[in-house]
This record gives structure tokens, C-alpha cells and sequence, in this order.
């Protein structure tokens, strides 16, 4: 049984979408892979979502240099989505370089739970499945 049934994975590039999507099902991190080319389409989906709690992903992969929108600007826009998004939707963030700049940034971040490097290979999966990323009772 897959841990998720929902997760996001939005980043501009075809290859790191396709091996994200096939390592996240075949390791059974999630049951669907919602697989987003722009941070700009993924907060549009993600706003149509909010209306329908359920249907949102249970975990967000976002990379962080893309065109148009990089992760930063995205992270900025998602805090004006309605709360229940950021109640259910911890964000990864992805990136090929380990600029220490970016993983700095990224950890300031009241939305994001982790720094990965990118490609997403299965190591890295499965132990992000080992993270227990449930809301903190407060």
C-alpha cells in the first residue's frame, strides 16, 4: 500500500518529471503522481483543489530553478492559497545544485519540511517515506 495517494511533482524539466513519477510509484511512495512543467499551473491546480480538500496531493515536490516561476517565487504565491493547502500539503524542495544560498533559503521557509537533491532516485524516496510529515499537535 502506498503511503500517499496524492503527490505533486512540479518541475520544468520532461526527464526529471518522467524518472521522479516512475521512482514514486515503483518504491509505492504515492498511488498518483500529479506531474506539473510550471509553478504557475501548479498553483492554479492547486487553488481548483483546495475546493474539494481530499483531492489535494498530501505532498508537494517542487524544483527550485525553473523558467517563468522558480520554487522561491512559488513558495511566496502559495502562502496566499487558502490555509487548508498549507495544512495539507508540506512542500520538498528539489534542486540539482546543493547551493548552500538555496538550502538556506529553502529552511526559512515555514512551508518546506526538506532540501533534496535532484534526479529523484529510489534511495532518496525511500527514505522520504520514512518522514513523518503529519501536522505538529498543537
Amino acid at each position: 500500500m502506498a503511503k500517499y495517494t496524492r503527490v505533486m511533482l512540479i518541475d520544468d524539466t520532461q526527464v526529471d518529471r518522467y524518472i521522479g513519477e516512475k521512482n514514486i510509484i515503483k518504491c509505492g511512495m504515492a498511488e498518483k503522481v500529479i506531474c506539473i512543467e510550471s509553478a504557475t499551473d501548479a498553483l492554479k491546480e492547486l487553488l481548483v483543489l483546495s475546493e474539494d480538500p481530499s483531492s489535494l496531493p498530501e505532498l508537494i515536490l517542487l524544483d527550485i530553478r525553473m523558467p517563468e516561476m522558480d520554487g522561491f517565487e512559488f513558495l511566496s504565491k502559495f502562502e496566499g492559497l487558502p490555509s487548508i493547502v498549507h495544512e495539507r500539503c508540506p512542500v520538498m524542495m528539489l534542486s540539482t545544485s546543493l547551493n548552500p544560498e538555496d538550502i538556506k533559503k529553502a529552511e526559512a521557509s515555514p512551508f518546506v519540511k526538506r532540501f533534496i537533491n535532484k534526479p529523484l532516485n529510489k534511495e532518496q524516496i525511500i527514505n522520504l517515506m520514512k518522514i513523518d510529515l503529519s501536522p505538529a499537535e498543537g
